[in-house]
This record gives structure tokens, C-alpha cells and sequence, in this order.
């Protein structure tokens, strides 16, 4: 005897697939929304951006009034004339007098040991000139022996004032050579024999002649 397999005549229920979304369409059908009306950018002017940025701004009473310091005054200086054309022309007519002591060749020199207004009444011919040497035209070599000899003379006879020409050595190429070096002779080794000497008078040599007050 075959034997058939047995069948189970009942029926087979589906299986249940997942629909998150059923019902959906009835829900949103069921609602209603409102939309809001789209803000829309006013563009402000320069003037209402500052009024609105200085809104919580609030004044500050002492500052007010600033003390402020008045401007410098100046004063307009009226032009000096200029007259040294003038001057000059006064000089070369004879109406006028140079003074030796604004010149570049004016020389004085005074020890500390004496009283200073010595040296003005010297230039002005206070004091009697004792003895006097012309070095005036002498070679260097020449003008030197000579004047040490008149110095060593002057000052055993103990004389006070004295005066040496020299010349301004105005056509000499390298200057007034003997000036310079009479300089250098009195600052030497008669130095401490030598209270104070300064360019003559006018009348007695000027720029080319130098007096000299001996100890």
C-alpha cells in the first residue's frame, strides 16, 4: 500500500509588510498650514545707521568746553638794512675810521698776572714807546737774531714799552710770515718776560706793527 504525504488544508496567512507611511496622505489632507509672509530687507540710510548706532550714546558734560591754549603770537620783524656797502664806501673816502680791532689781522694777547683793561690803553697809545726794531723786509733767519738781540737789549735796559714792525706780509705767498713768528718768539722763551702785546695804533704802524709791555 503506497501512503500519500499528508497535506494540511488550512490556509496560509500572508505575512504583514512594514508601511510607516500609510495614512499619511489623510493626515496632511485632515491639516491646514499657514505660512508666514517673507520678511523683506529695507536697505536704511547713512543717516538712520548713525542715529540708530548713537542711539544709547549720552553726552558728557565737562566735555563741553576744552580748555585750549592761545596760539603763540608772532611778531613781524621789520628787515634790518643791510649798510656794510655803505660803510665800506664811508671807509674809502676818508669819512669814516676803520677799527684795527674788528679786522682779521688784530692780534692781542694779555697775561693772567694783569689787570685786563691794560691791554685797550695799550692799543690806544697810553704808554710811551720806549725803543723800537723795523724787522720790516728781513729774511726769517735774519728778523729772528735780531729780534732776540733787541728783546735781551730792551730788557736789561728794563724797559716797559716797546715796539716791533713787521710788516702784514700782504705780498708774501704763504702770509704774514714775520708777524706769525714774532708771535711765536714773545710766546717763547721771552714768555715770562712778556706781559701783554697787541697791534699798534693806527698812526704808529697799525696791522703791521705790534706793541709790547715787558715785566
Amino acid at each position: 500500500m503506497k501512503i500519500r504525504p499528508h497535506r494540511d488544508t488550512k490556509k496560509i496567512t500572508p505575512i504583514c509588510r512594514f508601511a510607516p507611511f500609510k495614512g499619511l496622505k489623510g493626515i496632511l489632507e485632515n491639516r491646514h498650514f499657514s505660512f508666514s509672509a517673507k520678511k523683506i530687507a529695507v536697505t536704511q540710510s547713512d543717516e538712520e545707521i548713525f542715529r540708530d548706532a548713537m542711539a544709547d550714546v549720552r553726552e558728557i558734560r565737562e566735555f563741553r568746553e576744552l580748555p585750549l591754549k592761545s596760539p603763540p603770537r608772532f611778531e613781524h620783524m621789520r628787515p634790518v638794512k643791510d649798510d656794510s656797502l655803505d660803510i665800506l664806501q664811508q671807509i674809502v673816502n676818508g669819512k669814516r675810521k676803520i677799527t684795527l680791532a674788528d679786522t682779521a689781522e688784530y692780534i692781542e694777547w694779555i697775561s693772567p698776572r694783569v689787570r685786563k683793561d691794560i691791554i685797550r690803553r695799550l692799543h690806544n697809545g697810553d704808554f710811551s714807546v720806549q725803543d723800537s726794531i723795523d724787522l720790516h723786509g728781513m729774511t726769517l733767519g735774519v728778523a729772528e737774531e735780531a729780534f732776540f738781540a733787541f728783546l735781551r737789549d730792551a730788557l736789561k735796559k728794563r724797559l716797559f714799552c716797546i715796539k716791533v714792525i713787521h710788516g702784514r706780509g700782504l705780498r708774501s705767498p704763504n702770509g704774514p710770515v714775520l708777524k706769525e713768528a714774532v708771535k711765536k718768539w714773545l710766546r717763547g722763551a721771552f714768555g715770562k718776560w712778556v706781559l701783554a702785546y697787541v697791534t699798534a695804533k693806527d698812526c704808529d704802524g697799525g696791522l703791521g706793527a705790534t706793541y709790547i709791555i715787558l715785566k
